[in-house]
């Protein structure tokens, strides 16, 4: 069962490994890989999500999802950016209309 700790604990198990050895982390081989493979494999599940959600049953959404949300985790990780940084700012943008907040944001 999960509870609101289930990303703290992902995150914490993500800092751990990301020194580990290649040869028994998943985590630590996309790291030695380098930042554009993490980015790659959270490309990869991006899609993939979309694809289980136009063409797949709800478990494997679910799934996708789940891989999903492990890459995001390990480019954070990799990026050291803490995930209480993201959660501070979707708490800043609480209430705020997604149309206001884009229009708010600096034009390049």
């Amino acid at each position: 069962m999960s509870s609101p700790d289930t990303l703290a604990r992902l995150e914490a198990t993500i800092a751990q490994r990301l020194g580990a050895d290649p040869a028994s982390s998943y985590v630590a081989k996309l790291n030695a890989r380098g930042l554009g493979k993490i980015a790659q494999k959270l490309g990869e599940e991006a899609t993939e999500t979309v694809i289980a959600a136009l063409t797949e049953n709800r478990e494997a959404l679910v799934g996708e999802v789940a891989d999903l949300v492990f890459h995001l985790m390990v480019l954070l990780g990799a990026k050291g950016v803490p995930l209480a940084e993201v959660l501070a700012e979707l708490d800043r943008r609480e209430g705020v209309s997604g149309i206001a907040e884009k229009a708010a944001r600096p034009q390049d």
